[in-house]
């Protein structure tokens, strides 16, 4: 948990930057007022993760999930955002499998490279094998000559 109240809070930046989107150009905002949106937020997101923690230990867990989080908002009586959340969570999970399927595809390219490159090493190697082979083979009909002649 945190030790100061202080550290509960969003921070300064991602808060000017949501109340930026939300209001038109030109609007200003006080300190004050930016402080106390923040505070609020807190309390939100605060409020929330308590009552997903509250589903997720009904299920015997201890990790929050996605349902955990619109079931909450549910009893928290906050259907208006439900659809949107909902959305923005599909969005996420095909955002998320797209990068797992480039990772996967990089994976994938990257032993084949690596497949490619040992053949080629091999295919480099036994040329040398064989010319090494064919000189043992040559080598040693004089060796055996040497010996019928004693």
């Amino acid at each position: 948990m945190a030790e100061r109240p202080e550290d509960l809070n969003l921070p300064n930046a991602v808060i000017t930057r949501i109340i930026k989107e939300a209001l038109p150009d030109g609007v200003n905002v006080s300190k004050e007022a930016r402080r106390a949106i923040s505070q609020a937020a807190s309390v939100f997101v605060l409020y929330a993760t308590s009552c997903a923690n509250n589903f997720a230990m009904k299920a015997k867990r201890k990790t929050l999930n996605a349902g955990d989080v619109l079931a909450a908002m549910e009893e928290m009586e906050f259907q208006r955002f439900m659809e949107p959340l909902r959305e923005a969570l599909e969005v996420y999970k095909k955002d998320q499998k797209g990068k797992k399927e480039v990772s996967e595809q990089k994976r994938k390219d990257k032993e084949k490279k690596i497949d490619t490159d040992s053949s080629k090493c091999r295919e480099e190697e036994e040329p040398e094998e064989e010319e090494e082979e064919q000189q043992r083979m040559e080598e040693e009909p004089e060796e055996e000559e040497e010996e019928v002649e004693n």
